[in-house]
């Protein structure tokens, strides 16, 4: 009776062969996990902590100025800065009801943004400002955090919550009355004076050193208009913006209005992660240069120490192509172990500093530090463990070829 081979049962037994021939030098072997398990480590660590940074700023962004996404006049980004009063939307819009019934929807608010002056005493500065629901942004910039005094309550309340840079320019305090000036919807000027409630900062010193909020109904009266320059959007997860943006344009007309993701409005944050994005990448190719030398190194040795074998395996008729298939097969399997272990314990690793927390100095222009963390995503794991394997199976081309391509005779006479 014949015994029949299938590809899958050759593979299999290679791998084991593999395997076997990886246990003969214990020492090499387990200097080579050690370099690929600690690349990898390293790489994760890095990696983890850069994408903590781009997690924590953008869900900065998005949770104390921009939202998930952003509904506005078509044109209100190109033109409507300068002139804001000929792209507005329409008050307690129907739209607005609707578009807040969504369940991926977590919260929706009205905006009214303007720019003017302040007043306290001899001090006068420029602000941005912002009109706003206080109960809908309660639920939207969570990540707008109140340094001193109490938050906005309502719609109606003659109150202004100060950015916490702009508030030291003037020189205010909690309790305070100030003068706010600007243009209004007909030209002219128009004043009116609000106390301070509170001061606030978030993750961007620029943005609360010039910016202050008040009351929607407040700032309209300020400005003479009805309605709202922009609808803000909060989702339950960042990743159902792609998708809701998609629904929202089908939803809407196009003509009265335009959906701009949150992404389209992060600019600072885009430069960032090409800035960072090319960090990683260095280390990733340092690490890379790391491995492929030492497992090069460690397939190259194997060779020499197996030439006589190697030219024996030809002798009884073994393929050139079964002997390059068994040392790439080898650093395959260094990669495959390797890099496992070096998974486990990056993560684990990550896990345990994340829960200790890493204290880090205040960023450049801020005055409170904060407490680090390593993020490992799935993706970050899939780049780690494809790094392994990709780095380990080139490392051992070279060393595979030069097994493959030895002379049988000469093989069998090495080392007589």
């Amino acid at each position: 009776m014949k015994l029949h081979v299938t590809p899958m049962t050759s593979i299999v037994t290679e791998a084991l062969v593999a395997l076997r021939n990886l246990k003969r030098n214990k020492n090499r072997t387990t200097i080579a996990l050690v370099t690929v398990a600690c690349g990898l480590i390293a790489y994760m660590l890095a990696g983890g902590f850069i994408e903590w940074i781009f997690h924590g700023m953008r869900e900065g962004a998005i949770r104390s100025q921009l939202g998930h996404i952003q509904i506005v006049r078509p044109g209100y980004f190109e033109r409507g800065i300068a002139d804001p009063y000929n792209f507005l939307l329409k008050g307690n819009a129907e739209e607005l009801t609707q578009i807040g019934k969504l369940p991926d929807v977590r919260g929706v608010s009205e905006r009214l943004s303007f720019s003017g002056l302040i007043s306290f005493g001899e001090s006068t500065a420029s602000f941005i400002g912002e009109g706003i629901q206080p109960k809908q942004e309660g639920v939207i910039s969570d990540a707008v955090y109140i340094r001193t005094g109490a938050n906005l309550e309502s719609n109606n309340q003659r109150a202004v919550l100060l950015g916490e840079g702009l508030a030291k320019n003037i020189g205010v305090k909690i309790g305070d009355n100030i003068i706010m000036l600007a243009t209004a919807n007909n030209g002219a000027p128009n004043a009116i004076e609000v106390k301070v409630s509170g001061t606030f900062y978030t993750a961007s010193k620029e943005y609360d050193d010039n910016a202050l909020r008040l009351p929607i109904d407040l700032a309209r009266k300020l400005m003479r208009v009805e309605g709202a320059t922009v609808w803000v959007l909060l989702l339950h997860k960042t990743s159902q913006t792609d998708s809701m943006v998609n629904a929202l344009r089908k939803s809407l007309s196009e003509v009265e209005f335009k959906i701009v993701p949150w992404i389209d409005l992060a600019d600072f944050y885009k430069k960032t992660i090409t800035l960072f994005g090319k960090q990683i990448s260095l280390i990733k190719l340092i690490i890379a240069f790391l491995i492929v030398l030492t497992i090069s190194n460690t397939q190259t040795m194997s060779v020499l120490e197996r030439t006589t074998e190697i030219g024996t395996m030809m002798a009884i008729g073994s393929r050139r192509s079964a002997i390059l298939r068994l040392f790439m097969l080898e650093g395959l399997m260094l990669g495959i172990i390797g890099g496992a272990v070096g998974l486990c314990l990056g993560y684990g690793l990550a896990t345990v500093l994340s829960f200790i927390g890493i204290p880090m100095p205040p960023p450049p222009g801020m005055e409170v530090g904060f407490t680090a963390e390593i993020l490992v995503t799935p993706t970050l794991m899939v780049d780690a463990f494809s790094l392994a394997l990709i780095t380990t199976l080139l490392a051992s081309v070279m060393p595979a070829v030069k097994a493959s391509r030895l002379n049988t005779v000469d093989a069998l006479r090495c080392n007589q």
